[in-house]
């Protein structure tokens, strides 16, 4: 069982009704539902905060469309409770309601969503995929709820939300099952209209469907939860019910301005979407003037001294990106100068000499990496890791996810260390050429200010240790 550090807390507490949601499993249809509920209450003219529980780039694209605004990432080990704290805080203070996702299922994970709303006092909201079963979902939301209740505690609960149910018959059925009426939240329908589109990262993000069309599904889905017991409640129920105070987070010192002076370039586009917002912010916060740019649009290499490519869908514009020989110059260019580049997953895949796609297309790329990167049919790399660095500077956290592999004579110049309770015993290699350093790892940068200035500073090229420890 994860049990988080304890965190002081100093200074008034906000409250704010929230609810964390989650389910038995993924596949349940928790995404569209959160989505569903924050347009629902936006359009009612409410406030809505929305947090996404673990790593995850592509639901939030579907709640930043539904909210209005950015989504963040909560995690007791990649983003630490203080964090969690922190940004449940501030967004209390500009909220009517706040809404968290969870991961996977309620109890999946070291940590789970479990754990995330016990430590922060979050009542949960079970979807439960109803359609083929009756009174089991009684025992299904009967064990999410009290599962490792003895010795963790009580889980806060707020009740339950049945899919994909076929009519009120069966909703009857599924609504007496439980241990107390009162956590009946209503049954959504058998509908195209819950569905949100998928390829094999995940959802499609909302902003490739077009804005108009990604709204009518958010509608549609909203309109249904409206006629549940849910939908139908007020600002003033949800008040009543499911108020969570707040407490503000322990004063820490303003991260260092080790980036100072210094620009970093982003890249940024459907290639190179997967951006936690927290990475640009903290980028800014340790004094570096960030700048993006798009390699899909025709953009140039900006003026820079270090240089960011995220992760995303390379794959998907493989032949575009082949096409801009100039900017593959402007990144030879800047790395043969001695300036940082920082490549993650998707960022990676572009640097090697070669994209190979699912139908066997050979695309050449950038060229900054030998070897190629082939996509495959199943998933390579999943869970939670972290990143050591040299110096003595606090590991980097993060996690890795990929549906491709790279084929490289270049050996690892370090590999990640899965976190603690991950199922997984091998990291990611982290591969180094010159000024260059790019892995499957997806970094969340404020896990440590020292190791992501690193990353991105001219004095930091990556040294192989002598012992061959896992460190930079």
């Amino acid at each position: 069982m994860f049990a988080p550090p304890k965190i002081a807390s100093t200074g008034p507490a906000v409250r704010c009704p929230a609810l964390l949601v989650s389910a038995p499993a993924s596949g349940q249809g928790k995404t569209t539902v959160v989505a569903a509920l924050a347009r629902l209450l936006g359009r009612r003219g409410a406030r809505v905060r929305v947090f996404k529980c673990g790593p995850d780039f592509l639901d939030p694209f579907w709640h930043e469309l539904a909210s209005g605004h950015a989504v963040h990432s909560l995690d007791l080990w990649m983003t630490g409770e203080m964090d969690a704290r922190a940004r449940l805080h501030a967004a209390a203070q500009a909220a009517d309601v706040i809404l968290v996702e969870g991961v996977m299922g309620l109890h999946d994970g070291t940590p789970s969503s479990a754990d995330l709303a016990r430590a922060l006092g979050l009542p949960v909201l079970a979807v439960i995929q109803a359609g083929a079963m009756a009174q089991t979902l009684g025992a299904i939301a009967h064990g999410l709820r009290y599962y490792k209740s003895e010795s963790a505690g009580a889980l806060p609960w707020a009740g339950v939300l049945a899919n994909g149910v076929a009519g009120e018959g069966h909703a009857a059925l599924l609504r007496a099952s439980l241990d107390a009426p009162a956590h009946w939240l209503g049954a959504l329908p058998r509908s195209e209209a819950m569905q949100l589109p998928e390829r094999h990262l995940g959802l499609i993000a909302a902003h490739e469907l077009g804005h108009a069309a990604a709204l009518a599904r958010l509608d549609a889905a909203a309109d249904a939860l409206a006629a549940t017991p849910l939908g139908a409640m007020t600002l003033a129920d949800w008040r009543a019910r499911w108020s969570v105070a707040f407490a503000a987070p322990a004063a820490v010192p303003a991260a260092p301005a080790l980036l100072a002076g210094r620009t970093v370039a982003v890249a940024r586009d459907a290639a190179f979407a997967f951006v936690y917002p927290a990475n640009l912010e903290c980028l800014r916060a340790l004094g570096a003037r960030v700048v993006l740019f798009s390699p899909l649009a025709g953009d140039a290499l900006p003026a820079c001294d270090a240089l960011w490519l995220p992760g995303g869908y390379p794959e998907l514009h493989a032949s575009a990106l082949a096409a801009r020989t100039d900017l593959r110059a402007q990144l030879q260019a800047h790395a043969q100068a001695g300036r940082p580049v920082w490549a993650e997953c998707g960022g990676m895949m572009c640097l090697f000499d070669e994209l190979l796609t699912r139908d066997g297309t050979a695309h050449p790329m950038w060229g900054l990496l030998p070897g190629r990167v082939r996509m495959q049919d199943r998933l390579m790399g999943l869970g939670m890791q972290s990143l050591e660095m040299a110096g003595g500077a606090p590991a980097l956290r993060g996690h890795s996810f990929h549906f491709s592999a790279c084929e490289t004579p270049l050996a690892p110049l370090a590999c990640t260390t899965p976190a603690p309770g991950s199922a997984r015993t091998q990291g990611e290699a982290v591969y180094a050429q010159g000024a260059v350093r790019a892995s499957y790892f997806h970094a969340w940068f404020a896990s440590s200010a020292p190791a992501t200035a690193a990353l991105f500073s001219n004095d930091s090229c990556p040294q192989r240790l002598s012992d061959g420890r896992k460190q930079l």
